[in-house]
């Protein structure tokens, strides 16, 4: 909670949950309002996820204050039921017609009152907000429900919470049921919050089908050692899979409701034709053809030797890199990253011919039979901005592709950055079999590239069709679909008539590559049903809830398609539903009561992701505008008073709380910079000038020319070896000849393997790359950030962003300072750090190295194969020769900076030896 000057007193929780959940109270000021308790719980029955948040707050001054409750859930969430409890008095917010809720919103500005709404505030959340005021010594209890159906992707089902209280609170506990009828195959959780002490807050128990996740920190957890301030600030993410096998899925069954999960396992990947279509304008100038270059290259090292590809660049006009499809054989992928590495932006951006183009290369090669038989097809277009040249009409285009298509292929559309209509790439996408994806401009828009295609990458069946017995079953959600991709899931849900039969039958049939294929499952209801019975902890009835969220999901998509006749009946059915389950929806509205003499009444609806981002930034008040700063350009967030203290402590610190709601749209740009420079105390700005002053900065002119260098520093080596067991305890190792990639350690029996590019002109590692085998993961390190890989989706993160990490078998864990540590048991502990020091650039370290098997190898692996040591040499007890494997190397023992506890290192006196 945050609160500022007696009668203007903001007090912010924040929570997201499922896809994506925060928990947040912006900065609080002392014995004003206090959160004594915060909870989630969130209750996962077959992967549908019911969350409830609950803040208790209560006001320790003697004046009125005014507490603000903030609450951010995933987009794809809905809002089913929000209290208020104020005095023993419950205050609802009432699900109604947007209709009905605009007409209590207009009382509500005729009396003066103002109203609030649900805004997006980042690539997955919508924020929920509403204030009241709280009397001396009184209490409050705010608590908000919603719903979601998790998605799978790329193999896991993903719930993340972002904690950032920003005070002390006396009970905090976040508990996570899980519950899968299929059993749980994987679980994993990670924090970027976490320390030693907190972990022992954590608790994960877990069986065959269920598990309870439990964070519980005491106040002296939460408190950053030597102060009285949380270190609660950051990520708390829970993944996890279900057991699978090669068959028609799971039907479960629970209150007359029925829900089937598709998504077998052991299919073969069916050859695919694709074509990239990449908008290479004016406006992609810089880092954005930048970053589509490099994951392109990746991309296409990701092909199978059995698709077939080809590549158009756009601008005013289109060009194919070559006239027909190429298989994918090293030779054509090797030319067609040179292709990529050289492609420049500048020009207009004519959509339509190039789209016309890649559909004519597929319709070329279709008719001339040059795609492979059963093989599938796919557009991937990306673009940032809207048509300019040639044929501009959205409505038109979107007419001609699909006409061109006639349903023979899928497109897929990425918009990059917010300069694009998504409303005109979602309905060019779904027109033709795809769908659509945003990807934000931020350091890991690649990463976004190279994820999203990986999820179409492997597709396994298409045309996918459902057939239950009419005497069984009504009300079906959506039962075909054109394509299944390896690492998702498809999703039917249905009501069993009130006379069905004791057991319930599935057919699924779909096209593999060469033939045809049905699964087949039968199921008894009885014994179906008593699997939701039993668990306590799980919440009931929740199946035909899943039905309706399902079913309206498919509703609101079939509208972006509709003509306007068959829109008004999707609509209503749309509607009818979200007002039966008290789903706020885009349909829907929440009015939010208040206490009669409030100042405040607030109408909740959901925004849309076709809408522009920047409309969402805004509370409307009496007069339309938006409260705050007069002529303030941007996203508006909650108003500071002058009285707001706020400490700072760094550049990445300057901007204002509000503006870090979300990534910059390009109108934001300016203001987010003049942010920055406005908020910097002058006291820093002075320590800066000093500072440049004394490191030479050519903004230094009275200073004199120095004669005299200085000596060099002593800077940390390339790498330092641990040696358990031998006469010398620590080797440095300097890398004087390095080409290409080198394998640098290598365990077949520790199941690991490091490799690493080292630029000898810079004398450091512009990466360094680990594989584990089991799991099967993969951590690459830059200067810039870390990527983690598995199951083909990455993660990226940044240096010096606390990171705890449970997988089983593996831990990762990164501290303040950067440092990286992979460990496990019985393993060698392996760390990445970016060392800013004399020297300064990516370093590796190793912990545990008596654990190496004698099987190892590389270039730093071979020193743990037992190295023989020569005596000192006569004339000079500083050098000595070693031995490794049959090969000598000159050691001189040399004072180096030791990195591996961090900048700003320590001073040891180490043998060294060149490679």
């Amino acid at each position: 909670m945050k609160t500022s000057a007696p009668g203007r007193t903001c007090s912010i929780t924040t929570v997201l949950l499922s896809l994506l959940a925060v928990l947040h109270t912006s900065i609080p000021q002392k014995n004003d309002i206090d959160i004594y308790s915060l909870t989630v719980d969130s209750r996962v029955s077959s992967r549908f996820a019911h969350t409830v948040v609950t803040s208790r707050v209560v006001n320790k001054a003697n004046v009125v204050q005014e507490a603000t409750f903030q609450v951010e859930l995933p987009k794809r969430a809905f809002i089913t039921n929000f209290s208020m409890i104020i005095d023993g008095v419950t205050y609802p917010g009432n699900i109604k017609e947007k209709a009905a809720a605009q007409e209590q919103y207009s009382t509500a500005v005729a009396r003066g009152e103002s109203a609030g709404l649900i805004k997006a505030t980042g690539r997955k959340m919508e924020q929920f907000q509403v204030s009241v005021n709280v009397a001396p010594s009184a209490k409050v209890t705010f608590e908000l429900v919603y719903e979601e159906l998790l998605k799978r992707r790329l193999e896991v089902y993903e719930l993340l919470l972002k904690i950032q209280p920003q005070q002390l609170v006396k009970h905090l506990q976040m508990d996570i049921h899980i519950f899968e009828p299929q059993g749980i195959s994987f679980l994993e959780t990670e924090s970027t919050f976490m320390t030693n002490e907190l972990a022992d807050a954590l608790t994960i128990s877990r069986n065959k089908t269920k598990a309870h996740i439990r964070f519980k920190p005491t106040l002296s957890q939460q408190k950053s050692p030597g102060q009285e301030d949380t270190v609660l600030n950051g990520n708390f993410i829970i993944r996890y899979d279900v057991n699978r096998t090669l068959s028609g899925g799971s039907i479960q069954i629970e209150n007359g409701y029925f829900v089937h999960y598709f998504a077998p396992e052991g299919l073969p990947t069916i050859p695919k034709n694709v074509i990239f279509v990449i908008d290479k304008s004016g406006s992609m100038l810089g880092r954005k053809i930048q970053q589509t270059r490099e994951a392109l290259i990746k991309i296409l090292d990701d092909l199978s030797p059995r698709d077939q590809f080809n590549l158009i660049s756009f601008s005013g006009d289109a060009t194919q890199w070559k006239p027909l499809l190429v298989p994918a054989s090293a030779e054509d992928v090797n030319q067609a990253r040179r292709y990529v590495a050289g492609i420049q932006a500048q020009g207009g951006t004519n959509i339509n011919d190039a789209m016309l183009m890649a559909v004519q290369l597929l319709s070329n090669a279709n008719r001339q039979e040059l795609l492979p038989a059963g093989s599938v097809s796919l557009i991937i277009l990306l673009t940032d901005g809207d048509p300019t040249v040639g044929e501009t009409n959205p409505a038109r285009i979107q007419k001609n592709v699909q006409e061109a298509i006639a349903g023979q292929y899928s497109l897929f559309c990425l918009g990059f950055g917010f300069d694009v209509s998504y409303a005109f790439l979602e309905k060019l996408a779904l027109d033709n079999g795809g769908l659509a994806r945003r990807i934000y401009e931020d350091s890991d828009s690649a990463l976004q590239l190279q994820d999203f295609y990986q999820e179409v990458a492997n597709p396994l069946l298409t045309a996918v069709t459902f057939e239950y017995p009419s005497n069984a079953v009504e009300e079906v959600s959506q039962d075909n679909f054109r394509l299944l991709f390896k690492g998702s899931e498809i999703v039917v849900a249905g009501k069993l008539q009130d006379q069905s039969p004791n057991v319930l039958s599935a057919k699924v049939r779909g096209h593999l590559h060469m033939q045809n294929i049905t699964f087949q499952t039968e199921i008894r209801v009885a014994e179906k049903e008593e699997e939701f019975q039993s668990p306590k902890y799980i919440f009931h009835s929740f199946m035909e809830r899943l039905w309706a969220y399902l079913t309206i999901q498919q509703l609101l998509e079939k509208m972006i398609l509709a003509s306007d006749a068959e829109k008004q009946a999707l609509e209503t059915r749309a509607l009818n539903l979200s007002l039966q389950y008290s789903f706020v929806t885009p349909l829907t509205s929440m009015v939010v009561t208040k206490p009669e003499g409030e100042e405040r009444s607030e109408v909740a609806e959901k925004p849309v992701e076709t809408e522009n981002k920047r409309k969402h930034f805004h509370l409307a008040g009496p007069s339309g505008k938006a409260p705050g700063n007069p002529g303030r350009i941007g996203p508006q967030g909650p108003v500071h008073s002058p009285s707001h203290r706020l400490t700072y402590h760094g550049v990445r610190d300057l901007l204002l709380p509000d503006m870090l709601l979300a990534p910059s749209t390009p109108d934001e740009v300016d203001l987010r910079i003049k942010a920055r420079v406005s908020a910097i105390p002058s006291d820093t700005m002075t320590q800066r000038h000093q500072e440049r002053k004394h490191s030479g900065s050519s903004e230094d002119t009275s200073q004199p020319a120095k004669t005299d260098s200085p000596p060099a520093p002593i800077q940390a080596p390339p790498v330092i070896l641990t040696l358990p067991g031998q006469s010398v305890n620590h080797l440095c190792v300097d890398i004087k000849h390095s080409q290409g990639p080198m394998n640098l350690l290598s365990d077949p029996d520790q199941g690991v393997e490091v490799t690493g590019q080292y630029e000898t002109e810079k004398a450091q590692f512009s990466w360094i790359e680990v594989t584990f085998k089991n799991p099967q993961l993969q951590v690459r390190a830059s200067p810039e950030h870390v990527v983690v890989t598995r199951n083909r989706r990455n993660s990226a993160y940044k240096w010096k962003e606390t990171l705890f990490s449970v997988t089983p078998g593996l831990n990762m864990t990164m501290d303040k300072a950067g440092l990286l540590l992979l460990s496990s048991p019985d393993k060698v502990t392996i760390g990445l750090l970016p060392w800013d020091g004399p020297g300064e650039g990516l370093r590796l370290l190793l912990r545990d190295t008596d654990r190496f098997s004698s099987h190892v190898g590389g270039t730093l692996g071979q020193f743990y194969q037992g190295v023989l040591w020569g005596p000192p040499a006569a004339a000079d007890d500083s050098r000595r020769t070693l031995s490794v494997q049959g090969r000598d190397y000159s050691a001189t023992r040399l004072l180096k900076l030791d990195y591996q506890e961090g900048s700003p290192g320590t001073e040891i006196s180490c043998w060294s030896v060149e490679l």
